[in-house]
């Protein structure tokens, strides 16, 4: 499991011209899931997501996780965190999950965010979206699941 974190002062997703989800301050998750995966893995990424201190405490320093800051989740599906362009020109994505596996994947990574006490909003799983976000900082990192042993 891949997850693109970037802090955002303000986002939103669109599809079809109808605004599906949108937050103020908090996480913009670009979350990408590979066949592979189990909800063992999205337990440890969601808890990561939840804990990881990328908000600045009173020095300046990033002290802080979104839990204690405070702030939102939009949490968008993007196989494409998976494509491998090593050969040729057109990424492949053989490695991402295919859509009846990475969805209920997805939902219950949203739901363990909730149970961190998160409020999270999402885009529309599969749709073509329109992300916009202003970047915070800019703040991005990328989050991913324990290797496979």
């Amino acid at each position: 499991m891949r997850v693109v974190i970037q802090r955002s002062k303000q986002a939103s997703v669109t599809v079809d011209g109808k605004v599906t989800g949108a937050i103020d301050s908090g996480y913009v998750l670009l979350v990408g899931l590979t066949h592979t995966d189990t909800l063992e893995d999205v337990r440890y990424v969601a808890k990561k997501v939840a804990e990881i201190r990328l908000w600045e405490d009173d020095q300046g320093k990033m002290n802080r996780s979104i839990v204690e800051h405070g702030g939102d989740i939009l949490s968008v599906s993007q196989f494409t965190l998976y494509g491998d362009t090593r050969k040729g020109r057109r990424p492949s994505f053989i490695e991402a999950a295919r859509p009846e596996a990475a969805l209920p994947l997805w939902e219950s990574f949203n739901e363990e965010l909730k149970a961190f006490g998160l409020h999270v909003e999402t885009g529309i799983f599969g749709a073509m979206m329109d992300v916009a976000l202003i970047n915070d900082g800019p703040v991005t990192v990328i989050v991913e699941s324990k290797p496979k042993e």
